[in-house]
């Protein structure tokens, strides 16, 4: 399948929200969003396992919807000591999916060289983390893609900046995109606005990413997307009301 190297540079690839199970995730978005997710897969890596939905748009080419789970048939391959990715092994974001459902927790972006992003982000303070290679089978191929993971799991400023990530491996021209083998859901991202009460820093770090294109503001880090569905307009927040 074709890769995309009409896309900016740099740009929105997934949202991710957590759920406590993949089938509490699956019924949460049925419920919400009027339309069921389409299969997903595990990874390996991080022992989670997920299942996506096709949220692209005019304004959000090739774009998708993540819900992740703990796998409970696998245990994480990291190194011991180092931490899955989103936060996923944070306690509090744990009871907080389990007490309220599943939570928007972070999104992701993708672009041709993230090596050199992460690097911009350093210079503006803020570690990101390695970019760790990782993969897993597609519905037409391997899926593979580089992302980056801190050693504690920390998403950067709570979730308002995004996990880095890049698709495919060293010397593959035309890397396969989750989106390529995903039908139209009736579900679009129409909007994705961040917020920090450090905004000189989360505009800094937007402007090492090439995300300026994206609304900021002050208040608690996170973020918020807008979503039309077959069931008119959603916004998801995160961190999501109490």
């Amino acid at each position: 399948m074709p890769a995309h190297p009409d896309l900016p540079a740099s740009q929105p690839d997934h949202l991710v929200v957590m759920a406590s199970t993949l089938d509490e995730g699956a019924r949460w978005c049925e419920a919400l969003l009027g339309v069921a997710p389409g299969p997903g897969g595990k990874h390996a890596l991080m022992g989670t396992h997920n299942r996506l939905l096709n949220i692209s748009s005019p304004a959000f080419p090739a774009c998708y919807l993540e819900i992740i789970a703990l796998d409970p048939q696998a245990a994480p391959q990291r190194a011991p000591g180092l931490r899955r990715w989103f936060d996923m092994d944070d306690q509090l974001l744990g009871e907080q999916v389990a007490q309220h459902g599943p939570q928007l927790i972070a999104w992701v972006a993708r672009g041709p060289d993230m090596q050199a992003a992460a690097r911009r982000l350093a210079n503006a303070g803020l570690d990101c983390g390695a970019l760790v290679q990782a993969s897993r089978p597609g519905p037409t191929g391997l899926l593979e893609w580089r992302i980056s993971v801190r050693d504690d799991g920390q998403r950067l400023l709570g979730g308002a900046l995004p996990t880095l990530i890049e698709w495919g491996a060293a010397g593959n021209p035309a890397p396969l995109h989750p989106t390529d083998a995903m039908p139209a859901s009736g579900v679009q991202l129409q909007g994705l606005e961040l917020s920090h009460p450090e905004s000189a820093l989360l505009q800094a770090a937007t402007r090492a990413l090439g995300l300026t294109q994206l609304p900021m503001q002050p208040g608690p880090p996170g973020l918020c997307a807008t979503l039309q569905t077959p069931r008119g307009p959603v916004r998801l927040r995160s961190p999501a009301p109490a």
